[in-house]
């Protein structure tokens, strides 16, 4: 039998650029078209007001006062990108051990939440659930004895949830990856009525480089002691990506994500062929900063290469895309 993917008919019979000739025919055949619908911005929030503070590390992109947050999402709004992804660069003075910060109702993040709530209630808000913007070691979980302790991370993980959805979050997003804790904060989302709050797991997080700039924003990159190898995945494993987002689909999640994005699009791919979930993924900080440097030293055309970087993870089966870029984009698309 032939394969349907080959085309019987050789050149000249076969012209491919027919296709390819006229700017309304490539349009016409073409697969994948990037959609403001298909972005979430995530921004980083800070104490103070009227307060719009530069991020070194990540050229464009500044930390927001809360007010500065509620104008942002406003912006978001009337380009039509349907959420934002909140976190917090949390003051040292208030960072501890065991990250106690997370459940505190008036906390920056819950504060940012009802904020922008009041002003734009119809754009969605993605809370992230992971310790590390609390605790002074910054790592992701509880620290004993120099190692990640799984159980109760997951319980304070609970109690980071519970509290960002009271405070009005509309989708939770665990980055944390230990094992287990997508089940347990669905249960804890159901009992305490919760219900419809969303999940999309970090399902396949990896022990990555290009978190620097990141870690620079939310202000961890000069607490963090040692690295995340121990729960975050080894860059080389494909299969075991497979496993950790069937465990979290198994669990109770509602989209899935892989972090980061471009230098792991192949995983994007296997995990939307093989479970048809909504499958989300991040271009990180180092993405954005690698970029960012390229086109501020005129080497890139800054908006070809992010529209083609961006319309990369939809050719690779992302439903939609966490980006830096997603406000200029947005803006680009309407344009």
């Amino acid at each position: 039998m032939s394969d349907p993917n080959i085309p019987a008919a050789k050149f000249p019979t076969t012209r491919m650029r027919r296709n390819r000739k006229a700017d309304w025919a490539r349009r016409m055949v073409c697969e994948n078209e990037l959609k403001v619908d298909d972005l979430i911005w995530p921004i980083f929030i800070i104490e103070g007001e009227n307060q719009r503070q530069p991020v070194p590390s990540m050229p464009g992109v500044e930390r927001l006062s809360i007010d500065q947050a509620v104008i942002a999402a406003r912006q978001a709004a009337e380009l039509g990108i349907p959420a934002l992804a909140l976190f917090p660069n949390t003051p040292d003075a208030i960072r501890c051990d065991e990250g106690s910060e997370a459940w505190n109702p008036d906390n920056l993040v819950c504060r940012a939440v009802r904020a922008i709530k009041a002003e734009t209630p119809d754009i969605g808000l993605l809370c992230d659930v992971a310790l590390d913007p609390y605790t002074s070691h910054g790592h992701d979980g509880l620290l004993e004895n120099g190692e990640i302790v799984n159980d109760k991370t997951v319980e304070a993980l609970v109690r980071q949830t519970i509290n960002q959805a009271r405070a009005g979050c509309d989708i939770i997003a665990p980055s944390d990856m230990m094992d287990g804790r997508i089940g347990a904060l669905r249960a804890a989302l159901e009992e305490n009525g919760f219900e419809h709050v969303q999940i999309m797991a970090y399902a396949a997080k990896y022990a990555s480089a290009f978190y620097g700039p990141f870690r620079d924003a939310v202000g961890s990159s000069g607490t963090l002691k040692g690295d995340k190898a121990s729960y975050q995945m080894d860059y080389g494993n494909g299969d075991e990506a497979l496993r950790e987002v069937a465990l979290d689909i198994s669990e109770g999640a509602d989209m899935v994500m892989i972090k980061p994005g471009m230098p792991y699009l192949d995983i994007v791919t296997r995990v939307k062929q093989k479970f048809a979930m909504p499958t989300f993924a991040y271009q990180v900080s180092g993405e954005y900063a690698m970029l960012m440097a390229a086109i501020d030293n005129g080497w890139l055309d800054g908006d070809r290469v992010i529209i083609e970087a961006l319309t990369a993870f939809k050719r690779a089966g992302a439903d939609g895309i966490l980006t830096y870029f997603a406000l200029d984009i947005a803006r680009k698309l309407k344009g």
